[in-house]
């Protein structure tokens, strides 16, 4: 087993790789490789080097930092809901960037003020369902699962209303809550990489505490677990990666639901293993996502969020039967 998953580690990182070079390379104008490096060695001309470095560079660092963030926060929420099919949004988390993203357009924000709204907003969301989670001192899992639903369906109603009465910035809003790193810029990548990769990191030193949570709560309180801690530890740093992902990418679905799921199947539960391999999948499946939505209507760009879906929903049919067959015959 050991082997098989430094094998799947080495294609994962391999393939990483790959898909950031590509993620230079593709796009309206083509960057071959020779280009890149030219560029990356001090050379190259003008044109070449705002391309790759003012646009590509960051888009690319965004969008493979933005996967990795999703595909944690997906993981510990996962495991601290014990629930395969729950996702970093599921406690509203979307629903509260969407909604902020959409006031900041109807009042005609620049980018760094929808960002920041949409960052506000979300944490906000998350601190309201916390809130009303919280029984005796407990969080009760179960009713911040259905509270982060009720929230989510009301916001949702919220910004379809902002939409109808705001016909000039639908298409706008439209494009933003299907998610894109069409806009990214250097100021978002010295703002959010810090707080996902930190956060990522101070959620894995809990790997092993989610991995007690995940055989009870009584077990894992038996076995010196503070659940309750852990719970909070967990909902703050996966709710700020979350909010940071969502604020500078847009509501990119699937990603922090498919990946960990996907990654679970190939290399086990143990998060002390399973969270570093979502890391580099959900980087590496973002890359991918990014560059097929800016060559396949090329040079017209589609929203990223399509194309995760379009993709990751097939792929996540193809492997649940492809297991449950295996499970058949075992």
């Amino acid at each position: 087993m050991r082997v098989k998953r430094s094998a799947y580690f080495l294609i994962a990182f391999l393939a990483f790789i790959l898909m950031a070079v590509f993620s230079i390379s593709a796009g309206a104008v083509d960057m071959p490789l020779r280009k890149i490096l030219d560029v990356f060695l001090g050379n190259g001309d003008e044109a070449s080097r705002t391309i790759i470095l003012a646009l590509r560079l960051p888009r690319m660092i965004e969008a493979a930092v933005v996967g990795m963030g999703l595909s944690v926060a997906g993981a510990f929420f996962q495991g601290l809901l014990r629930n395969p099919m729950a996702d970093p949004y599921v406690l509203g988390i979307s629903s509260g960037a969407a909604l902020g993203a959409t006031i900041a357009i109807v009042l005609g924000f620049g980018i760094l003020g929808l960002n920041a709204m949409a960052f506000i907003a979300s944490l906000m969301t998350v601190f309201f369902v916390y809130a009303i989670s919280k029984v005796g001192g407990r969080i009760s899992m179960t009713t911040m699962l259905l509270a982060g639903i009720a929230v989510s369906a009301f916001m949702s109603a919220v910004i379809s209303l902002m939409m109808l009465l705001n016909h000039n910035e639908l298409s706008r809003i439209i494009f933003w809550t299907m998610g894109g790193f069409n806009l990214t810029s250097w100021e978002d990548v010295m703002f959010s990489v810090p707080v996902i990769v930190i956060g990522s990191f101070a959620l894995y030193t809990f790997s092993r505490d989610v991995n007690a949570i995940l055989t009870g709560e009584e077990v894992a309180e038996h076995l010196g677990v503070n659940t309750e801690l852990i719970k909070k530890v967990v909902l703050v740093f996966g709710s700020l990666v979350t909010a940071t992902s969502v604020s500078v990418g847009g509501v990119i679905g699937f990603v922090g639901l498919i990946v960990p799921h996907i990654s679970r199947l190939m290399v086990g539960a143990d998060n002390r293993v399973l969270v570093p391999f979502s890391a580099i999948f959900g980087a590496t499946f973002l890359l991918f996502a990014d560059v097929v939505a800016r060559v396949i209507l090329k040079p017209v760009e589609v929203p990223i969020g399509i194309v995760t879906a379009a993709f990751g929903g097939p792929f996540f049919l193809y492997l649940l039967i492809k297991n449950r067959r295996k499970g058949e015959g075992m």
